[in-house]
This record gives C-alpha cells, sequence and structure tokens, in this order.
C-alpha cells in the first residue's frame, strides 16, 4: 500500500509517495504556473503509468491549494502547511525544535516543544528572501540558481546589502555591482542580509532552539545554510527531502487518518483525462456576499468552496 501527499503551493506543486514503512519512493516537483489544477492532473498522468494498478491506502493535501486538490482528488486529510511541515520534520527526527520553512512565496518559523507546535509565525508583505527574489536574482546575474550557493561559500568576502525589502535589496545589489564587487561576495552578502531580514520579521521575538532544520526550496541554496550558522552561532540541518517536507507530512497525516476510519476517500489517477472547470459566483445568502468557486469535472458539479459559513461547501450543486 502506498500513501499519496499533495503540496499545492503558489510557486510548486509536489507530489510524493510513501510505502509502508514510511519511506519517499516517488516525488514529483512541478511548476503550479497559476493553474493548480493544470499541475495536479499533470503529476497524475505521471504517476498514472506506474501506479495505477497498486492501492492508494490514502491521501493527504496542504499548501495554499489544498482545498482545490482535495475536491479533485479526494483526499482523507486537508492540512495547513505548519502543521503538514511539522510532521514530517518530526518523523524524520523527533528531536526537531526549531523549523526554518523558505518557499517559493513565503517564508515561516514553526517552534516545537515536545512533539507539539507551539508557536510560529510567517511573512506578511516582504517577498525578499523566498524562493521567486532568489530566482529573479539569479537571472539578472546570469547565475544558474543552482550555483548561488556555491558562489557564496567561495567568496573571500562579502558586502553588505540592504534586505529589509525585495525592491531595495536589488537596487543596492546593482549599486554594488557598478562599484565593482564580484558576483560572490554580492551573493553572500545578499545570504546575509535575507537571513537578518528573516530573523528580524519573521522570527522576530521567537526562541531558535537546537536542533534546526532548514526546509523548503531555498534550502538547496547552501549559502542561505551558512548565513543561518552564522548569524545564529548554532548547526542547521537539511533533510534529505527538505523540498517536499509538506506534501510528506501531508501523506503522513492522511495515513493516519485513514486508518482509523478504515477506508479511504481517493478517487483514483483517472483525474488526469477529466476535464475540469472552475466559476465563481457572490452568494446572496447573507450580507457576507462570500465568492464562492464551484468545481466541475466533466461538467458535473464536485465541489464548492470560499463560503463563510459552509452553506456552499457541503452541496454539491448549485
Amino acid at each position: 500500500m502506498y500513501y499519496l501527499g499533495v503540496d499545492v503551493g503558489s510557486v510548486s506543486t509536489d507530489l510524493v509517495l510513501l510505502n509502508e514503512r514510511k519511506e519517499v519512493i516517488e516525488k514529483l516537483y512541478l511548476r503550479t504556473k497559476g493553474k493548480p489544477i493544470a499541475a495536479i492532473q499533470e503529476g497524475f498522468k505521471a504517476l498514472k503509468g506506474k501506479y495505477e494498478n497498486v492501492e492508494i491506502a490514502a491521501v493527504g493535501t496542504t499548501g495554499s491549494g489544498r482545498q482545490i486538490a482535495s475536491t479533485l482528488i479526494g483526499a482523507d486529510a486537508v492540512k495547513n502547511e505548519i502543521t503538514a511541515h511539522a510532521v514530517a520534520a518530526l518523523e524524520t527526527d523527533n528531536d526537531v525544535r526549531t523549523i526554518i520553512e523558505i518557499g517559493g512565496q513565503d517564508s515561516k518559523i514553526i517552534v516545537l516543544k515536545n512533539g507539539i507546535v507551539t508557536d510560529f509565525a510567517m511573512n506578511t508583505v516582504c517577498a525578499a528572501g523566498t524562493g521567486s527574489f532568489l530566482d529573479r536574482q539569479a537571472e539578472r546575474l546570469e547565475i544558474p540558481i543552482e550555483a548561488f550557493g556555491d558562489y557564496a561559500l567561495e567568496a573571500k568576502g562579502s558586502v553588505r546589502i540592504a534586505g529589509r525589502c525585495a525592491v531595495f535589496a536589488e537596487s543596492d545589489m546593482i549599486h554594488k555591482q557598478q562599484m565593482g564587487y564580484n558576483e560572490g561576495e554580492i551573493i553572500k552578502g545578499l545570504c546575509e542580509a535575507l537571513v537578518r531580514n528573516y530573523l528580524n520579521n519573521v522570527a522576530k521575538g521567537k526562541e531558535i532552539q537546537s536542533k534546526i532544520f532548514f526546509q523548503g526550496g531555498v534550502a538547496a541554496n547552501l549559502g542561505m545554510k551558512s548565513a543561518f550558522e552564522d548569524a545564529l552561532g548554532k548547526s542547521v540541518f537539511i533533510p534529505e527531502h527538505y523540498n517536499m517536507m509538506g506534501a510528506i507530512g501531508a501523506a503522513l497525516i492522511a495515513k493516519a487518518k485513514a486508518e482509523k476510519a478504515g477506508k479511504t476517500m481517493f478517487k483514483g489517477f483517472d483525474l488526469a483525462e477529466s476535464i475540469f472547470s472552475s466559476k465563481s459566483f457572490e452568494c446572496q445568502g447573507c450580507s457576507n456576499g462570500c465568492e464562492v468557486v464551484k468545481i466541475q469535472e466533466n461538467e458535473a458539479v464536485i465541489g464548492c468552496f470560499g463560503d463563510r459559513c459552509g452553506k456552499w461547501g457541503s452541496e454539491l450543486a448549485v
């Protein structure tokens, strides 16, 4: 039996399959590109050929698109990213006390005590330090994003970059280039600036204790890992599946819930061939005027969400 986890984010859609020993046997990273339904279908097409005849015993969804993914897939568990990342980290190492998670468009800190989330925070208005910002800077410098960390680690020195704002950070980097600093020094300075920004904003007031996990796509940048270790004076660990921890956590949560229920709600891999559409309407039932999204599969309504009271979410037709 296998357990499927789906993490639908604004930048990427991640799918993982776990076996009965909770080991990752398959993982897919797909660009969401503003089309979460298409990304999910693309992932299911890839999985269908290899796993169509195996038993999927549970499915969990997480991420900003977790509700729409749940409607499409038939999820047994729908959980927020905080819970999913914490569950995956604790399954990897029960000694984890702090999780630094930086993804495509958001960053968060999760504080754990005795295996329970006791505090957390997320970035609010600024995208400085997220994966999309680093992608933009790598493109501007004409350096592969995969090499960003190497440039930072090999730099003999660094230059101070303003990191409190994505716009100011980019302007400051251009200014430093014009002053003659090389790419390595600028990239190392950028990593240090982004870590300062994270610690002064996202992690402000939080007690960062070891053991510290660094999760999310940005953990691939070893320059950021090094900058965190220098700023904190503590070791920072990157788990093996650092960029899939949300999906892994969703699969683990779904496994526990489906085992308790004795069944799964999974609809199967055939949705890869279905035609989906979504339409929105404003509910006139009360003064809230909720914008309700209606999902259709092959012209049949399969779910609604977006209402505050749950009126439409519990019905399959308008």
